[in-house]
């Protein structure tokens, strides 16, 4: 008896032929691996996750270049800047959030850096990968900072942001959360 004669007396039978549930399976298996593939390369390629050190160190060099890469700590003379929102809550939706650079050694605004957002998320509420649209917008004032902002739901968001600050090397980087209320 052939294959093909196995398969069609198997079918008569009402029974599947041996080896098509492996067949089945495979393909199930390698289709939920490609869609959870996709879904972390996405977020590791957005930043959502961090590898730990520990983890990046043992992998192969060209895997390791691919992997984000951790923010390297600020140099210890930008440890006295810090930023302030100004307005903790906000509406839900299109919003304008305001903030400040301090130098709290002197516990004044810092007018003349250059500060830009970097990202905007909800992973205070364990949703990294929720993002939300962020551009800027004409200082209010001296030392005021705005940003458009689309919150695009109610709940915890996260302000990630960093400034140049003039006279000094490095880069300043802190993350704010703010509430979207309804």
């Amino acid at each position: 008896m052939t294959g093909r004669e196995g398969f069609s007396a198997a079918n008569q039978e009402g029974r599947r032929p041996a080896g098509m549930g492996a067949w089945l399976l495979l393909g199930f298996v390698l289709i939920v691996g490609a869609v959870v593939g996709a879904g972390a390369g996405y977020g590791l390629a957005r930043g959502a996750w961090d590898i730990p050190d520990a983890v990046a160190t043992r992998l192969p060099a060209p895997v390791a270049a691919w992997l984000p890469q951790a923010a390297r700590p600020m140099p210890p003379e930008l440890k006295g800047y810090a930023f302030e929102l100004l307005d903790p809550e906000s509406k839900a939706g299109e919003a304008t959030l305001r903030v400040r650079l301090l130098d709290a050694r002197v516990g004044k605004p810092v007018a003349d850096a250059l500060v830009y957002a970097r990202r905007l998320d909800m992973a205070p509420d364990g949703m990294p990968t929720m993002t939300g649209k962020l551009e800027p917008e004409a200082s209010p004032g001296p030392g005021i900072h705005a940003f458009r902002a689309g919150l695009t739901m109610e709940g915890r968001w996260r302000l990630s942001l960093a400034a140049k600050v003039p006279g000094e090397t490095g880069t300043v980087h802190d993350q704010l959360v703010l509430r979207a209320v309804e």
